[in-house]
């Protein structure tokens, strides 16, 4: 029977899969979607949610069964796949990070306006590496869960009731000479690969939630049933897909039909979000939309360098043939502090240009999603899990539905580069 209070005591992954997902993918792709597109846009984001939802279930279903992250039914599978899952990681390791800190430091040097001292973009970087690196060490898994629930909670109410103020005022008037930015062209087919890619999070992140539930269980000393552990991962995935139409509604509300296009450059992006927020609310709120829109990104950071780390650790130790969780839990501050420092040194290198990083982390993402979401499959599909606790037939259908349309897509856009 479903138990309200278990599921209260049983949030955590759900929540910081949340966290981590309403970060670039909402803030910067799900409004830039609305503002350039407009609400045409909802249907890449509401299918790239549903077609993608069970690569990102399988997670919590195999790791709740068997113990054991999502790498080690990788592993399992043969070393080849463990590899393959290596190689993926480390070219999305460095653009999703660097690109994830850039956003943030950017916002943080708008908050504080400090664009007057010439406070440069990496500089403001390396500080918030500092101090997600020292809160991570310090705090580890229970330190990120109890700080995130707060902040996920209050930047879910305070989303709604920004769109709704925005619905309240209206959507602004449109040019007289508007004329709607095309789909169907390089850069709407670029655009599209990048939303889609990276919404609602990149599909190898299916593994992040996996390592996350054991974490949890660790520090509670208690293991939920399976069924408490979908409810849970539940709720924040419909987080995840409302905030990402919230994003869309505030962005077509607010510029669609202006002709303002949201800047490549962090500190002018960040400008232009937290101004077309206040556009119908009023000034009054600068202040209250900027904070919220910095703490979005600062916790998605913080679950994003977390979430790498361990990732990183754990295929490591995979391939050497050594016990994964006892290593991860030796080298994890090592592995934080190794992160920040090789992020640093790429947002050093590219900082000027923002949307190259992004770019380039949502098109790896969204060109290996269905050999990620295959190799998910495979997994719960396998002897590992009984014939009861793999997943239903409609589960499995949308699997397969999910990977032709992602696979189609891609197909379209490879075509696309060499035929147009």
């Amino acid at each position: 029977m479903f138990s309200f209070k278990a599921l209260l005591k049983n949030l955590g992954p759900g929540l910081l899969f949340a966290s981590m997902a309403i970060g670039t993918s909402h803030l910067v792709l799900s409004t830039k979607a609305g503002a350039q597109y407009g609400w045409l846009m909802v249907i890449p984001i509401v299918l790239a949610n549903i077609f993608k939802y069970p690569f990102f279930e399988f997670g919590v279903r195999y790791t709740n069964v068997t113990n054991t992250t999502l790498i080690q039914g990788y592993r399992n599978r043969g070393k080849s796949w463990l590899r393959f899952y290596a190689i993926i990681t480390l070219v999305t390791t460095f653009t999703i990070l660097a690109a994830l800190y850039t956003v943030t430091a950017g916002l943080f040097i708008n908050l504080f306006d400090l664009s007057k001292l010439a406070i440069e973009i990496d500089t403001v970087a390396l500080g918030l590496f500092i101090l997600i690196s020292s809160l991570l060490i310090v705090g580890k898994y229970k330190l990120l869960e109890t700080s995130l629930k707060f902040v996920v909670t209050i930047l879910f109410f305070a989303l709604l009731i920004t769109t709704l103020l925005v619905i309240y005022k209206g959507q602004i008037d449109p040019l007289s000479d508007f004329k709607p930015t095309p789909i169907f062209n390089e850069a709407g087919i670029l655009f599209l690969i990048s939303l889609m890619g990276w919404m609602p999070t990149t599909v190898e992140a299916s593994s992040w939630i996996s390592l996350w539930s054991i974490e949890k269980w660790k520090f509670q000393k208690i293991k939920p049933s399976l069924k408490e552990s979908l409810h849970e991962f539940n709720i924040g995935y419909i987080m995840t897909a409302v905030l990402a139409v919230f994003f869309l509604i505030i962005g077509t509300m607010t510029l669609y039909g202006t002709g303002v296009e949201l800047s490549g450059n962090g500190v002018v992006f960040a400008d232009q979000v937290v101004q077309l927020f206040t556009t119908h609310i009023g000034s009054w709120a600068y202040v209250f939309i900027a904070v919220s829109a910095f703490a979005t990104m600062f916790s998605t950071c913080m679950t994003a360098h977390d979430a790498i780390t361990r990732v990183s650790i754990d295929i490591i130790a995979l391939l050497n043939q050594k016990n994964a969780l006892k290593t991860n839990k030796k080298y994890f501050s090592f592995g934080i502090v190794l992160m920040a420092l090789i992020n640093y040194l790429v947002i050093a290198q590219f900082s000027a240009d923002m949307g190259k990083l992004v770019a380039l982390a949502t098109f790896v993402s969204f060109v290996v999603a269905p050999i990620i979401g295959y190799m998910n499959l495979k997994n719960v599909m396998s002897d590992d899990l009984s014939q009861a606790e793999k997943p239903p037939k409609w589960l499995q259908y949308l699997t397969y539905a999910g990977i032709v349309f992602l696979s189609l897509f891609s197909i379209y856009y490879f075509y696309f580069q060499i035929f147009q």
